[in-house]
């Protein structure tokens, strides 16, 4: 839980400073450019003016844009950030199936993980608990990714110095932002923030889960480690009693370097190096 909690968090974190980053190359405009670029019938000051007067009103950082030509035939600000949505989409369409795989249960999935139930059953079992909002947020993602196909084939349309689709990249744009920002909201506030883990099996199955044995292997070698791993795994026993009577470690050795918490943090717990 602790790796898959992290984890999720920093795919947000550097998702959003992709966005911000994409977003400064978003607010150059091709005011004042007029019709190709050239800026032909428009007062000089007119460009500096507009954005101006556009910043004050919004708020927002607008600035003129550096050149023209590229601004007006190209789109590729807007490719860019349709992209940066796309890596967002991707993102929480990860975290939805590691999420869809944690719940899956209870009996013959993993079950590691209760998320709430927002319907009383599905349509034909009673009282089964379907993902419902991991469901539904990774159909927005893969909507979103195909909004930016859309925006992706719209960039590269631009003839010399117009390009004819701009609505169809404004449109799908704004979509893509709506349907994120309301998917992520549901997710935080439907899903995870009431999801509870299930102690009782995660205990079980970290338990008998052969891979804690690599923390021996500084210790007791790989060759013993790996022995201790296959018997526990034949006979079903944990992993911690096995390796009990087969690595000569005392007890309070083996709780320090079968610690699971202390294994989330990496590094060696015994040998050659320090807890």
């Amino acid at each position: 839980m602790l790796a898959s909690r992290t984890g999720w968090r920093a795919q947000i974190e550097l998702s959003i400073e992709r966005l911000r980053a994409s977003e400064q190359r978003l607010l150059a405009l091709a005011q004042g450019g007029t019709a190709i670029g050239t800026g032909i019938n428009a007062h000089e000051k007119f460009a500096a003016t507009f954005i101006q007067e556009l910043r004050q009103i919004t708020g927002t950082g607008f600035r003129v844009a550096d050149n023209y030509f590229a601004a007006m035939g190209s789109q590729d600000a807007a490719v860019e950030y349709s992209g940066q949505l796309r890596v967002l989409a991707v993102a929480l369409l990860k975290i939805c199936n590691d999420l869809r795989w944690m719940n899956s249960g209870p009996l013959a999935g993993l079950a590691e993980l209760r998320l709430p139930a927002l319907q009383p059953g599905s349509s034909i079992m009673p009282g089964k608990v379907n993902p419902v909002i991991p469901e539904a947020v990774a159909m927005v993602a893969t909507h979103v990714m195909g909004l930016d196909a859309a925006i992706a084939m719209a960039g590269q349309s631009g003839n010399f110095q117009l390009n004819v689709m701009l609505p169809l990249i404004a449109r799908n744009l704004l979509e893509q932002i709506h349907l994120l920002t309301n998917a992520a909201s549901a997710l935080d506030e439907q899903c995870i923030r009431g999801a509870t883990p299930n102690l009782e099996r995660l205990d079980d199955a970290l338990a008998r889960n052969p891979i804690l044995v690599t923390a021996l292997n500084p210790v007791i070698g790989y060759e013993r480690a790996a022995a201790i791993a296959k018997k526990a795994y034949a006979e079903g026993r944990p992993v911690f009693d096995v390796a009990l009577e087969m690595s000569g470690l005392a007890r309070e050795e083996l709780q320090r370097l079968l610690d699971p918490a202390a294994l989330t943090r990496g590094g060696l717990h015994g040998g050659g190096g320090g807890g």
